[in-house]
């Protein structure tokens, strides 16, 4: 099979097409042939050698994919040609790709294989960081960063299909007007406005909720935009670094930090994140959300696709195709 390498850490350039065995499934594993595949800010961070889950070089990049089962290991549930979307570990950047069975989700008939490979990470992510962390009730105001991207986009979505009051930050015209086509109620050019400004010309005390997935000083400026009690869900580190909330402050205003990864809720509540995809399955089914497809890459053309994203130019979800 063709699959991407990554022999050692570096630019998009050290991103490599090579052909290799196709993995087999072992126990409660699926092997999935790939139509699909997700490209997200955490391959960038493995690939350049940053990340917390660092892989051993060389390594088979991707965490996230769509295609059909084409071959199970013992003790899992799917069958052979399933139609699945898959959150493994690593290797999707391939033609096939093996996932533990509490990391590969039926995908409804009606629903494309690229729009399925966007489905995994943002979209559970979002829902999860909405509902179960940040306890997302109707009327709150949510504050959303970067909120025309893979991940804002599906929190826009869910947020205000839950009724919520939706404030958006997007670096261009073309991304803000994605955002409010999605629902965003209220979105700001975070180059040349404050979105402090815009939160406090329309809330009373600040948003019930943010979601950050940049870190660094866009956290730290929105512990002003929250209210007392209000909920921040950090989320990543885009901007390249870390939140470093002071707790002092956040006794001092009640602010509530709390941290999601995907990966650990898999781990530990697998029956939950489950139920999530159901229900963004089904809100999807009924016409309420949309799977954002911005650009398309031939697997063959991994580094073009990173360098695109790297370069802030991206909207919705790259994906790669096989």
């Amino acid at each position: 099979m063709r699959a991407i390498h990554v022999s050692e850490h570096g630019g998009p350039e050290v991103l490599d097409l090579v052909e290799r065995e196709a993995p087999e499934p072992g126990p409660g594993e699926v092997a999935v042939d790939v139509a699909a595949v997700g490209v997200n800010f955490a391959d960038i961070k493995r690939r350049r050698g940053s990340s917390s889950r660092d892989h051993d070089l060389p390594f088979v990049p991707g965490i996230e994919a769509a295609g059909t089962v084409s071959a199970v290991g013992r003790g899992t549930a799917f069958e052979v040609g399933d139609r699945v979307a898959v959150f493994p570990t690593r290797g999707s950047y391939a033609e096939v790709v093996v996932a533990d069975a509490d990391r590969t989700f039926a995908v409804p008939e009606a629903l494309g294989f690229e729009a399925a490979a966007a489905f995994p990470v943002q979209f559970l992510t979002a829902h999860e960081s909405l509902y179960a962390c940040g306890r997302l009730r109707p009327g709150d105001d949510v504050l959303v960063h970067a909120a025309a991207g893979g991940l804002g986009s599906a929190a826009v979505q869910l947020a205000a299909a839950r009724g919520a009051t939706v404030f958006g930050t997007a670096s261009t015209a073309e991304k803000r007007r994605v955002a409010e086509r999605l629902g965003a109620d209220h979105t700001v050019d975070y180059g040349s406005v404050d979105f402090r400004d815009v939160v406090a010309e329309h809330t009373d005390d600040g948003v019930d909720l943010v979601l950050d997935g940049v870190g660094g000083e866009t956290f730290d400026r929105s512990l002003d935009a929250v209210r007392p009690f209000g909920r921040v869900v950090t989320l990543g580190s885009a901007g390249g670094v870390d939140a470093s909330p002071d707790a002092g402050r956040l006794r001092a205003e009640s602010v509530h930090v709390v941290g999601y990864h995907l990966s650990r809720a898999v781990e530990r509540y697998p029956d939950r994140v489950h139920r999530a995809a159901a229900e963004v399955f089904g809100l999807h089914g009924a016409g309420g959300l949309e799977f954002v497809i911005g650009e398309r890459f031939d697997l063959a053309e991994a580094g073009a696709a990173h360098a695109h994203v790297e370069s802030r130019a991206s909207h919705g979800k790259v994906v790669l195709v096989p």
